[in-house]
C-alpha cells in the first residue's frame, strides 16, 4: 500500500500540517484541522517504530506553526530590516522550536503501550492537548493557533468555549479527529465503529445544545462607543517627521466623535505621556468634558524617575484619570530575552521601544464611562488564563493593539478571532481598537457586531452592553481539562506498566 511507504507519509505529513492554517480565521474552514489531525492520526497508526512516530511528529509541528505563523516574515524583513534570507530562516527556527511540543507530544505518547484504538482514542488528544497547554505558557508561552481557536465562532464546538475555554475545545476537537480516523481505520469491528459514531454524535450535539445557554446577564444601559483607527503606516509611526500628522489625525477622529467612550488604538500616540503636546491634552479633555466622555489613550508612560518605560493605556475625560500598564510583554518585541547575549542583534533591527517593563500584575478595572474596563493590551489577549481574576469585578473587555506590523497577512485575523474566544470565555463584550485594523466590537457570544474596514483611517462607532456573572470557564478555569488529560494519561501509563508486567 502507497501510504506504508514512509518518505511518502512524511511528505503527506507536510501537507496535512500546512493545510491546518486553513482552519483559522481569516478562511475559517473551522473542519479542516479535524480533518488534517485525523489524516496525520492515520499515518500514525500505520508506523509502529517510535523514530518513525517521532518523525512524523516533527513534520506535522513544524509544517503546522511555518505555515501558520509566516507572516512573522513580513515584521522581521519590511518592517525590521533583516535580510530576506536571515528573516526566512527566523521564521523557519521559531516554527522548530513550536514543532517540539507535538514532539514532545509524542514522545511522551509512544511510551504508553496501550491498545491500539485505546492509543488513538486516549492518548494521542490528552498528550497533544497538553503539549498545547505546556506552549502556552512555558518560556513566557505562545498559545497563538491553539487548535480550539478554528471553532470560533461558528465550529460546532463553540459552544463548549464558556465552559471549558480554548484547551477544552481544542481537546475535543482532537478527540473529534481521532474517533473519525477510528472510522476509516480498515478493518475495525463494526461495533467500535458504532461507539465512535454515537460519541461524535455526543461531543457535537453537546457543542450545539451549550451555545443557546447564556452563562453571564446584562448589567445596567448599553454604553455608546468609538473606536479609533488612525491608519498610521507602520514604517512611519515612529518617525519625528510624523509625528504632528499622528495627532492631527486623532485629533480629527477625537472631535467627530461624541460618544461616551473613544478608544485609541495601543500606542497610538508614540511618544511617552509626559511628551504629549499640552494643546492636544488641553483639547481632548475639553472634547470629553462638553460630550460627558472618557477617552483612553495608548502611550507609553515612564517612572517619575524615568528608569523604567511602560506599554500604557491612559484616561482622560469627565472620570478620574487612570492608567494600566501592559503585563505580559512580547517576547523579542516588547523585551530581550537573554538581554547580554542577544542584545546586539536587536541594535540592528529597526524595532523601537525593545525594552518595556512589565506592569504590576494585580491592577484592576478602569472605571470609565459607567462601566468596568478589563484592558489588556495587543498580545496579552492571547492568554485567557491570566485576564480570569480580573473578570468577575469587569463589565467589558478592552483590547487596544497594533496588527500594521504584519500588513494584510492572516495575523490580524487571528488576532481577531482569538479576541472572540475571549469574549465568548468571559460572555462578556470585547472592544478592539486597532491602528489598521482589525478594529471591532464584539458581543458576548464571540460574534462580531461591529467591525471597521481594514486599512482606513476612521472611527467605528457603536453600542456596547456591560454583562455581569461568571462562566464556568471563568470559575475554574483550564484546571478541569487539564486534570481530565492527565488522568487519562496515568490511566494509559498505568494500563501500559501492567501490560508489561504481565
Amino acid at each position: 500500500m502507497f501510504l506504508r511507504s514512509f518518505p511518502f507519509a512524511c511528505f503527506l505529513t507536510l501537507l496535512l500540517g500546512a493545510c491546518c492554517v486553513f482552519g483559522f480565521a481569516p478562511y475559517a474552514l473551522w473542519f479542516l484541522p479535524i480533518i488534517a489531525f485525523a489524516g496525520w492520526f492515520l499515518l500514525l497508526m500505520q508506523f509502529s517504530v517510535k523514530r518513525q512516530r517521532l518523525l512524523l511528529a516533527a513534520c506535522f509541528g513544524f509544517a503546522y506553526f511555518f505555515a501558520g505563523i509566516g507572516w512573522l516574515y513580513i515584521s522581521l524583513n519590511h518592517y525590521g530590516g533583516m535580510p530576506p534570507v536571515l528573516a526566512i530562516l527566523a521564521v523557519a527556527l521559531f516554527a522548530a522550536y513550536l514543532a517540539l511540543f507535538p514532539l514532545a507530544a509524542m514522545h511522551l505518547a509512544t511510551r504508553l503501550s496501550v491498545a491500539p484504538v485505546v492509543w488513538l482514542l486516549l492518548v494521542l488528544p490528552a498528550c497533544y492537548g497538553l503539549g498545547e497547554w505546556l506552549r502556552g505558557w512555558l518560556f513566557s508561552g505562545f498559545p497563538w493557533l491553539a487548535v480550539g481557536y478554528a471553532q470560533i465562532p461558528g465550529g460546532w464546538l463553540a459552544g463548549y468555549v464558556p465552559v471549558l475555554g480554548i484547551y477544552g475545545v481544542g481537546y475535543l476537537s482532537l478527540l473529534s479527529s481521532a474517533i473519525v480516523a477510528v472510522l476509516l481505520v480498515p478493518g475495525m469491528a463494526l461495533r467500535l465503529r458504532g461507539v465512535g459514531l454515537l460519541l461524535l454524535a455526543i461531543v457535537w450535539t453537546g457543542g450545539a445544545c451549550l451555545q443557546q445557554i447564556s452563562w453571564t446577564e446584562p448589567v445596567g444601559e448599553s454604553v455608546s462607543v468609538a473606536l479609533l483607527q488612525g491608519n498610521i503606516p507602520q514604517d512611519r509611526k515612529w518617525q519625528e517627521d510624523a509625528l504632528q500628522d499622528t495627532f492631527d489625525r486623532y485629533a480629527q477622529l477625537i472631535r467627530s466623535s461624541s460618544q461616551q467612550l473613544i478608544v485609541l488604538p495601543e500606542t497610538a500616540l508614540p511618544v511617552f505621556m509626559h511628551e504629549l503636546p499640552d494643546a492636544f491634552l488641553a483639547q481632548i479633555g475639553k472634547h470629553a468634558r462638553q460630550h460627558g466622555a472618557d477617552v483612553l489613550l495608548g502611550v507609553p508612560s515612564l517612572t517619575a524617575d524615568g528608569s523604567q518605560y511602560y506599554n500604557s493605556v491612559v484616561s482622560v475625560g469627565v472620570s478620574p484619570v487612570q492608567m494600566f500598564r501592559k503585563i505580559h510583554l512580547v517576547p523579542f518585541g516588547e523585551f530581550i530575552p537573554f538581554k547580554a547575549l542577544l542584545g546586539g542583534v536587536y541594535q540592528s533591527l529597526n524595532i523601537p521601544l525593545t525594552d518595556f517593563a512589565p506592569g504590576k500584575p494585580d491592577q484592576g478595572y478602569m472605571q470609565v464611562a459607567g462601566q468596568r474596563l478589563l484592558v489588556n493590551i495587543c498580545y496579552e489577549d492571547v492568554f485567557g488564563e491570566e485576564l480570569l481574576s480580573r473578570v468577575p469585578s469587569s463589565t467589558i473587555l478592552l483590547n487596544v493593539t497594533n496588527d500594521a506590523w504584519y500588513d494584510r497577512s492572516p495575523a490580524a485575523h487571528q488576532h481577531l478571532q482569538i479576541a472572540q474566544a475571549r469574549a465568548a470565555e468571559t460572555g462578556r463584550y470585547m472592544l478592539r481598537a486597532t491602528n489598521t485594523g482589525m478594529t471591532a466590537i464584539i458581543d458576548q457570544r464571540g460574534q462580531l457586531v461591529e467591525i471597521a474596514p481594514w486599512f482606513q483611517m476612521l472611527a467605528l462607532t457603536g453600542e456596547a452592553q456591560g454583562f455581569e456573572g461568571v462562566t464556568p470557564y471563568v470559575r475554574f478555569g483550564n484546571a478541569p481539562i487539564i486534570v481530565w488529560m492527565l488522568l487519562t494519561v496515568l490511566w494509559c501509563w498505568r494500563r501500559s506498566f501492567v501490560a508489561r508486567l504481565d
